[in-house]
């Protein structure tokens, strides 16, 4: 039985929930970002108690269509971007098309639906983010990062990470606080 679970971002969030199931005493095929898969199916009476421990952690599980799909394309994105190999001529609808086999007006309809921004919004917040994170391990030049989010050029990211978070990536790193955001914030 597959189970969609909301706001799985990472590795301590697959974790969690993995926990979370283990402690109801209900065996896991596999607990991926977004998803468990039991090896028997649940009845509601057994999924009550982890709806509850899900909610208590800040997860959710996800029962109707619209938000299993909204929640597969975060995953899908947030692996993209975690796995820094984006390249210059990524496209956004080509990749998820591939990976979803839906049309992408309706995927990105669906998704704006859901979210309070745009597919294409979540996707560049999503960058952002990595870059802070990548600014802040500072084991990458601008240049490198740039060459591994898929940015035409040190310039285009230098000007979306402005526009995002008001300053340049220079002026993020010489900051006391670093704004960053859970990946499930953003």
């Amino acid at each position: 039985m597959k189970i969609f679970i909301r706001n799985m971002v990472c590795g301590r969030c697959i974790a969690a929930v993995a926990g979370i199931f283990r402690e109801e005493g209900i065996e896991t095929e596999t607990v991926r970002l977004g998803e468990v898969e039991t090896r028997v199916d649940l009845t509601d009476s057994e999924l009550r108690p982890i709806d509850r421990k899900l909610e208590n952690t800040g997860f959710e599980r996800i029962t109707d269509q619209a938000h299993r799909l909204t929640e597969k394309v975060k995953t899908l994105l947030i692996e993209k971007i975690s796995g820094l190999d984006i390249e210059e001529n990524f496209i956004l609808s080509g990749f998820l098309g591939s990976h979803l086999h839906r049309d992408y007006s309706s995927v990105s309809k669906t998704f704006s639906q859901n979210e309070p921004v745009t597919l294409e919004q979540f996707f560049i917040l999503q960058k952002i983010e990595k870059v802070k994170e990548l600014l802040l391990y500072d084991e990458l030049t601008v240049t490198e990062i740039a060459g591994k989010l898929g940015y035409r050029s040190v310039q285009h990211l230098s000007s979306q990470f402005r526009s995002t978070t008001g300053s340049t990536p220079t002026e993020f790193k010489k900051l006391k606080v670093h704004n960053r955001k859970p990946l499930d914030g953003v």
